[in-house]
């Protein structure tokens, strides 16, 4: 077995390591402050291609495969959660389903500007009566001369607040079936609403959005009626490699901040690394890292070798979120009183790791997917 990186893998995170060192790091406890989207990191990340990378040569993208995504992802996070999240947005949720299912002139309008950064796509799956249960979407697609009238809420829409246009997920058809359409910004109909108030990724805006009679044209719809299901669950799986990949990122942060903390702080005449406490905590949180990284990155080259990844997404996903909170808690630990306070990083990481807990798919909901997986 070889674990090495090739040299365009060695090549992407370096770039990214050295974006993160230089741009992200020493701006993101100012962009968590100001609760602003990250606009222009957003456009220079677009400049190193990084919306295109999953996405082939012809349409815009370097055709590159998950496992180099999840590397330049990783080093995004762990600069900032905030950025992080967005540029996952861009470059998968917000961007997939209009390449897999849109015409020429989606492409070439919405796509291929998005890939570019000038445009911003989210995704409306979740409704406040519908999260992880699929079956509980209620938002309806009514057929109508020209298109289709759609009537709904969703919730916990992330970057809904600065998007130009929406894919949705509704029931459409005789069956009442998960449809995919496009819902541009300046749709009548589409009402982006209350921004969701949350305790961490403060510069990634999340709002409700509702359709009130949304007039959606034929050519929007993205899907065949009824296949929404099916072209979501070719996505799940990636969606939640590239979440352990945040938590990867941003559980190095920690690491790394709680193993500087350590050598300078002094306690009873010596640096707190000294005491055994304090080193059997390093080398757990080192070791889980360490775990969590191989998961994902099998699970990331599984996927691009076009091998079955759908349990190793799952394991990958839940071990390694649910270790970066661990490892997130544990620096908050060793740090003590700095540890809750504002002025260190180790805060702002242990409030955004709960991100990674929920999207895409709870701990609960992906320990039922692999237990199937292993029961079968």
């Amino acid at each position: 077995m070889n674990f090495d990186l090739t040299e365009q893998q060695q090549a992407v995170r370096a770039t990214f390591a050295r974006f993160c060192d230089q741009r992200i790091a020493p701006r993101a406890a100012a962009l968590d402050e100001a609760r602003a989207y990250p606009r222009e990191l957003m456009a220079e990340l677009a400049g190193l291609g990084m919306f295109g990378m999953r996405y082939p040569e012809d349409a815009g993208g370097s055709g590159m495969g998950l496992t180099e995504f999840c590397l330049a992802l990783e080093e995004v996070a762990r600069g900032s959660m905030s950025l992080a999240g967005a540029a996952a947005m861009q470059s998968l949720m917000g961007t997939k389903f209009l390449h897999m299912l849109g015409n020429r002139d989606i492409t070439e309008r919405l796509f291929r500007p998005a890939l570019r950064g000038e445009k911003t796509g989210a995704i409306c799956m979740t409704e406040p009566n519908a999260g992880s249960d699929l079956g509980g979407i209620a938002t309806s697609a009514t057929k109508v001369d020209g298109g289709y009238l759609i009537n709904g809420q969703k919730t916990w829409i992330t970057a809904a607040p600065v998007a130009d246009f929406f894919t949705v997920f509704a029931r459409a058809g005789e069956e009442k079936k998960l449809t995919i359409f496009l819902v541009e910004r300046g749709f009548k109909g589409l009402i982006v609403g209350r921004e969701i108030h949350k305790m961490g990724v403060l510069a990634l805006p999340t709002s409700e959005v509702a359709f009130d009679n949304c007039m959606v044209p034929d050519s929007h719809r993205l899907s065949e009626e009824g296949d929404g299901e099916a072209h979501l669950k070719k996505t799940l799986a990636e969606i939640r490699i590239i979440t352990g990949a945040m938590g990867l990122g941003v559980a190095r942060a920690a690491l790394d901040e709680a193993v500087r903390y350590a050598s300078e702080r002094k306690q009873f005449g010596k640096p707190i690394d000294r005491f055994q406490a304090i080193q059997f905590k390093l080398a757990e949180m080192a070791t889980e890292l360490e775990a969590a990284t191989q998961l994902v990155y099998r699970a990331a080259w599984l996927c691009d070798a076009g091998r079955p990844h759908h349990k190793q997404a799952a394991m990958a996903k839940l071990f390694a979120t649910e270790a970066a909170a661990e490892i997130c808690d544990q620096a908050a630990r060793i740090l003590a009183s700095y540890g809750y306070a504002m002025e260190y990083p180790v805060q702002r990481y242990l409030r955004d790791v709960r991100f990674l807990l929920i999207g895409g798919g709870t701990s609960e909901i992906l320990k039922l997917i692999i237990a199937k997986e292993v029961t079968a």
